[in-house]
């Protein structure tokens, strides 16, 4: 089950049946329970993970108290690599939301395979690369867009990484995606709902049907609405 599985994880598709064995036989397959800690702020970075089944948050606390997700790592997500080939700590904490399943991968284990395979080392830049481009565009949207234009640009990012569906599971509860996005539960109550009366969405219980993507395209660019 496990080299099947990372036959389909971004960075590993595409390799050679030897080298899905030698990612297989370094890596170690680790449950945790909702609610518990993955890693936390400030640790020795000494492996990194891939999510198999369930969600993991990636988050930082300011010093006072408050929490901002920075992102929700889902089946075949990468988490905490940067700090592994940097020989770091981790810069954020990771949390398991939900009963989940992750592949850990040892820093030293990896490091030597991607010395000797390289491979794998340009299939990992390769995720390196389109996680900078997620986070560039967080900060963008963060930084230039008002909150209406976020949850736009947000439901479009999760469209997309559910190959392009038009019904989308959010995977996440009201306070969380308002954590990532930068607001409070209340207001994005109401922009949900104010994006259902535009028929942009139907929104239900846990999901989003996008009833005018075209619509939404438009205010992700925009990052307001201009009416």
């Amino acid at each position: 089950m496990t080299k099947k599985f990372i036959a389909q994880v971004p960075g590993f598709n595409g390799l050679s049946e030897e080298d899905l064995g030698k990612i297989e036989a370094i890596s170690v397959l680790k449950g945790f329970k909702k609610g518990e800690t993955v890693f936390v702020e400030g640790e020795e970075g000494n492996g990194f993970y891939v999510v198999v089944t369930g969600r993991v948050k990636i988050f930082k606390v300011s010093p006072d108290g408050k929490e901002a997700i920075l992102h929700i790592c889902r089946t075949g997500d990468h988490f905490g690599q940067v700090a592994v080939y940097a020989g770091k700590t981790f810069p954020a904490g990771a949390e398991a939301l939900v009963d989940s399943d992750l592949l850990f991968f040892p820093r030293q284990a990896f490091v030597h395979l991607i010395g000797s395979e390289p491979s794998v080392a340009l299939n990992m830049l390769s995720v390196l690369s389109m996680r900078l481009r997620e986070l560039t565009a967080q900060v963008e949207s963060l930084a230039l867009k008002e909150v209406p234009g976020r949850l736009a640009s947000y439901l479009l990012y999760l469209s997309e990484k559910q190959e392009g569906a038009e019904r989308i599971a959010l995977g996440s509860s009201k306070s969380q995606l308002a954590s990532m996005l930068g607001t409070t539960p209340e207001t994005l109550s109401r922009i949900l709902s104010d994006f259902s009366l535009r028929g942009f969405i139907r929104n239900s219980r846990g999901e989003v049907l996008l009833l005018n993507r075209l619509g939404l395209e438009n205010l992700a660019e925009q990052g307001r609405f201009t009416d």
